[in-house]
């Protein structure tokens, strides 16, 4: 092993954004909207848009090298996700993968079946699924803690008893709650009781790609823009449920899996770019580890030290705001339970508070975040909001030194 800890000056050299005059004084806490592109990613776009901007496989040299950079995308995701190459998707975005995969489930469901959400999602994991019991599903909500927001697997298993439910959708964690929930046990649970499981990532794979064979989860999404890349929803639908659900895309392309979900043609460009994602995180394992072999191992390795650097960041922002008499701290006050998504509930409307960081040149958002169903289950003001505060391994010590300083002028 070469180093322990993130080497953040060597990370921020890889994204171009923190090099631009407007933007490099400027500390970014709204990473759960969408983060940086690194410079891997905007190379790739960059050379598909000026090299390769034709339909891609036609037998001539731009043509191919297009398809063959579409290709190596998928093939090197899916590697580092730990699943088969045509397992993996791409789509305009979460939401709208989702919406495919439910009028997919909406004609491969059996009479009488049952779909179990959750109230801690992001709509897009929520609102698809429960559309279908317009269509005569039954659906049960799995409901969390309404005060701490916590989604515990023992309030799962009574949902489950009768063997009537399908699918279990849920996240890997919330984009206002943050507690990383135990994705394995819960799809554990799942299979038992014969469903099959769709797990929201698009919260959790900023903060390192996890490795979805190991979790065993059937479906599995996440957003590229939120994980460095172009403005992609990327799905891993595995190849035992994808079979067997029916194909959304053209007729004649349902022997690939990877087609079968998507109803129209995807963006070739940002489908190429998005292997630029796995060039940043080799090149941050190659600057941080000695070599080892298997791209997947290498990806967990990545995935870790993200995950290190994170949480000592995020403790003494959880310590501070929950020390705070005039906030409410929405999920856990332990950085070791939670991505670095930190909403708080003021005793105001929280967008003006944003805006007073924002001249002290602290970026970050308030509202509901289209989690307005987790936001309500808590007993939180709509009309307020929430002030949201995030961040992934890019950012600083000192961002955050000076987060919370602005935070004792601004509140």
């Amino acid at each position: 092993m070469k180093r322990t800890e993130l080497d953040t000056d060597f990370v921020r050299a890889q994204f171009p954004a923190f090099s631009v005059p407007g933007l490099k004084d400027q500390a970014f806490f709204e990473n759960a909207g969408g983060s940086y592109a690194c410079r891997h990613v905007i190379d790739r776009l960059t050379r598909f848009y000026t090299e390769r901007k034709v339909q891609p496989y036609a037998p001539y040299a731009a043509a191919r090298a297009g398809g063959e950079e579409m290709d190596e995308a998928r093939e090197r995701l899916a590697a580092m996700l730990g699943v088969e190459t045509d397992e993996v998707s791409f789509g305009p975005s979460t939401t709208a993968n989702t919406y495919v995969l439910a009028q997919a489930f909406r004609k491969g469901l059996e009479p009488g079946s049952a779909i179990v959400v959750t109230n801690q999602d992001h709509e897009a994991n929520s609102g698809p699924w429960r559309r279908l019991g317009e269509e005569g599903f039954e659906i049960r909500e799995w409901r969390i803690d309404p005060e701490t927001g916590h989604l515990d697997p023992a309030d799962l298993a009574p949902l489950l008893a009768d063997q009537k439910v399908r699918l279990v959708c849920f996240p890997h964690c919330s984009n206002v709650i943050g507690e990383i929930n135990p994705v394995a046990k819960i799809v554990r649970m799942a299979h038992a009781s014969g469903a099959v499981t769709c797990v929201d990532g698009v919260s959790y794979a900023p903060h390192g790609l996890p490795n979805v064979g190991a979790l065993k989860a059937d479906i599995y999404l996440f957003s590229a823009y939120k994980v460095y890349g172009p403005h992609q929803g990327i799905m891993v639908v595995r190849r035992a449920l994808g079979e067997r659900l029916p194909c959304q895309g053209h007729w004649f392309n349902a022997g690939a899996i990877y087609k079968r979900f998507t109803p129209a043609g995807p963006d070739h460009a940002q489908v190429a770019a998005s292997a630029g994602l796995v060039d940043y995180f080799e090149e941050v394992h190659d600057h941080h580890f000695a070599p080892i072999e298997g791209i997947t191992k290498r990806a967990a390795r990545v995935h870790d030290l993200m995950r290190s650097h994170e949480e000592k960041l995020l403790q003494p922002l959880l310590d501070y705001l929950s020390g705070r008499k005039d906030v409410r701290l929405i999920g856990p006050a332990d950085a070791k339970l939670r991505a670095p998504t930190v909403a708080v509930a003021l005793d105001r409307p929280a967008e003006p508070v944003s805006a007073a960081l924002a001249a002290k040149g602290i970026n970050c958002w308030a509202g509901d975040f289209y989690a307005v169903r987790p936001l309500k289950a808590m007993g939180v003001d709509l009309d307020r909001g929430v002030l949201r505060l995030s961040f992934v391994h890019y950012t600083t010590k000192t961002e955050v030194a000076r987060l919370i300083l602005a935070l004792d002028d601004v509140l």
